[in-house]
């Protein structure tokens, strides 16, 4: 198979996109990087201008219907495809702004993260990350194994931090086979998690310890407040 003559043009629009997102393209070249992913091995520089030339703007284009689209030389696939844009888009802002179910107050943390450890008969270390209105933005299991004794989940925890630009962090972990009482060394491991975080300016809200239907909140037993 021969390669795509047109590798060459799509990398250099990819690191461009990948440099500086789309506020340094022009319209066509977005609309051409959008064709790129439903048109895999053809030049799409003049689908783009043609779409562009006969529905005026690229959010028209977006918003023509699937049978206008084909009416302009696209396969059903490939209109499917960018008339899929704009609802992505919808259900993405919902998502973001509208979702209320994914604001974390310090009163509903536990039961927000607790669930997390169902069905699960090992430990366990859960991180929920936030953006700065307390949306969650990241939930899950990071690491397998004791807080303590698992030296990596903290360089995880700032390196995930970093990645969804969080502006605080709620740490969880299990105690599968005992009660929800915090050891000294769940203490250590909380206050090394916290001082890791206060170096990227990302606010450690709690650290929950579960057991069963059992939960106990190192914030509201006082010891957040020591370390602050």
């Amino acid at each position: 198979m021969q390669d795509n003559p047109h590798e060459g043009h799509r990398n250099r629009l990819r690191k461009k996109f990948l440099l500086n997102g789309t506020d340094l393209m022009e319209e066509h070249e977005i609309l051409e990087l959008i064709l790129y992913y439903a048109i895999p091995r053809k030049d799409t520089n003049p689908i783009s201008h043609r779409l562009l030339a006969k529905f005026g703007s690229i959010s028209a284009v977006l918003d023509a219907s699937v049978e206008n689209l084909k009416q302009e030389g696209l396969s059903e696939n490939s209109a499917i495809y960018l008339s899929l844009i704009p609802h992505i888009c919808r259900v993405y802002m919902d998502d973001k702004f509208r979702n209320y179910d994914k604001i974390v107050t310090e009163d509903n943390i536990a039961d927000k993260i607790k669930y997390k450890f169902i069905g699960r008969n090992y430990e366990a270390v859960v991180l929920m990350l936030l953006d700065s209105k307390n949306k969650e933005v990241f939930c899950g299991v990071i690491s397998k194994g004791s807080i303590a004794s698992n030296e990596i989940y903290i360089r995880k925890i700032v390196e995930l931090a970093i990645i969804y630009n969080a502006r605080a962090a709620v740490i969880a972990h299990n105690h599968p086979s005992g009660i929800a009482l915090p050891s000294g060394e769940d203490m250590v491991a909380t206050k090394r998690t916290f001082e890791s975080l206060k170096l990227i300016n990302v606010y450690l809200m709690d650290h929950i310890i579960v057991a069963d239907d059992d939960c106990i909140s190192l914030r509201q037993s006082g010891f957040m407040d020591k370390i602050r």
